[in-house]
């Protein structure tokens, strides 16, 4: 799993493009998300979202994903599930203090973050404290249903 978790970050900058037509996609569905229901997407949405991110992320499925501010790397992959940035125990080999023979998550976060567009600012972003309530439901469904309403929001407020 390490292996690949490592070539997504590699690869950052175009698993970031991927992303973001990918996203657009999932906003431009709203319409259809919302008229099967999210509630009713959401168990095939996160089991698929899960084989895909796992597989490609070692992704954890908190429910907020960070990925495209920690340079592909997910960070709840920290011993810690720290969101933001090492904990001060890394050992002068970048290897981890919980786990020694595991190179630190935000070392991978870091240098993802280099390569992407909008990475090299999105890592200084503080992250919000996971919802444990979200915990293994879909982040795509949720990005599809918080973008859309933001928005709507936006058409509204025009004059």
């Amino acid at each position: 799993m390490r292996v690949v978790r490592r070539w997504s970050v590699r690869h950052a900058r175009g698993l970031e493009v991927f992303y973001q037509a990918f996203e657009r996609a999932l906003v431009a569905l709203h319409p259809l998300w919302k008229a099967i229901g999210y509630e009713r997407l959401e168990r095939p949405v996160a089991t698929l979202e899960k084989a895909v991110k796992g597989l490609l992320f070692d992704c954890q499925m908190c429910g907020q994903c960070a990925l495209s501010s920690t340079g592909m790397a997910c960070p709840m992959n920290c011993p810690k599930t720290l969101r933001n940035g090492p904990c001060g125990g890394v050992r002068p080999n970048g290897n981890c203090e919980v786990k020694p023979d595991m190179v630190c998550v935000w070392l991978d976060a870091y240098a993802g973050s280099q390569r992407m567009v909008a990475g090299r600012e999105a890592i200084r972003v503080v992250q919000f404290a996971v919802d444990g309530r979200l915990q293994g439901r879909s982040s795509w469904l949720k990005v599809a249903r918080d973008k859309s309403s933001v928005g709507a929001a936006q058409t509204l407020a025009r004059p």
